[in-house]
């Protein structure tokens, strides 16, 4: 589950969410950052894009958690770009891992597109962390994704959502596949006490 206290996060994610947020933040925000969380080590020398251990889930948590503290009412928002420069960084530099190399979604009806990459994210991140539990779903014509696992929740308690950055990510990953814009909202949470996350994919906005 999300609180062991041996969950792991990769260095190549670790790496994907430091680039993406000194991106979104700039060096001297990361900086800041990484100092109130102990991740000093990271200041000027990112970890190698491999699949060895590269921090503990719950730093991960802290790191999130600190973003939204120092950017006050901002900061979901600022976790939102971050999650979306995330996926761009993945598509830019782990398409193979995405399992995105070569394919043409434009074939496919639009929610095609969508199960597509929503699958193609929980894929990658099982790949890249066996601990990870992540999967695509459909409820009552709504698709879905959820996570069991979620590291930006562990240790973390909370009266409402919490996972703003993962709300970027599968935002950006529904308009690369799309085109569009979608609105997409977490439902559930773990840090509420739910047994996963669960993220909605609603309508395209401006609909």
């Amino acid at each position: 589950m999300v609180n062991r206290e041996d969950a792991v996060i990769v260095n190549a994610l670790v790496r994907q969410a430091l680039v993406a947020a000194q991106e979104v933040m700039g060096e001297n925000g990361l900086n800041v950052v990484l100092r109130t969380t102990g991740l000093e080590r990271f200041i000027g020398y990112f970890p190698p894009d491999d699949l060895e251990p590269g921090i503990k889930a719950s730093q991960y948590a802290r790191f999130n958690a600190a973003i939204e503290e120092f950017y006050g009412r901002g900061g979901r928002g600022i976790l939102k770009r971050i999650g979306k420069a995330s996926f761009q960084y993945g598509i830019r530099e782990q398409p193979a891992l995405m399992g995105l190399a070569g394919i043409a979604l434009k074939a496919l009806p639009r929610k095609q597109r969508i199960k597509f990459i929503l699958n193609s994210v929980a894929d990658a991140l099982e790949k890249s962390n066996p601990q990870v539990e992540a999967w695509a779903g459909e409820i009552d014509g709504t698709l879905i994704y959820v996570e069991r696992t979620c590291a930006i929740c562990n240790g973390r308690t909370s009266d409402s959502p919490i996972c703003y950055l993962y709300i970027g990510s599968l935002s950006e990953a529904v308009r690369w596949a799309t085109g569009e814009d979608y609105e997409v909202s977490e439902t559930k949470c773990i840090a509420m006490g739910d047994e996963y996350c669960q993220f909605e994919i609603g309508e395209p906005l401006g609909q």
